[in-house]
């Protein structure tokens, strides 16, 4: 399957992938590799490490 369009982050570099998470179009610059995410669900899915609350979900 092809990826044709703009990146739905900068919506300025083409889209070469597709956010695992969101379905998102994104250029290279927006897209972990490692993840296989976009950077916005990237950042949601990594703890922040400049942050040192902890969180506790139940």
């Amino acid at each position: 399957m092809s990826i044709s369009g703009l990146c739905q982050i900068c919506e300025s570099r083409p889209a070469e992938h597709r956010c695992a998470n969101c379905g998102n179009l994104v250029c290279e610059v927006h897209f972990e590799t490692e993840m296989g995410l976009c950077a916005d669900c990237a950042t949601q899915a990594r703890p922040d490490q400049d942050d040192d609350v902890d969180v506790h979900r139940f």
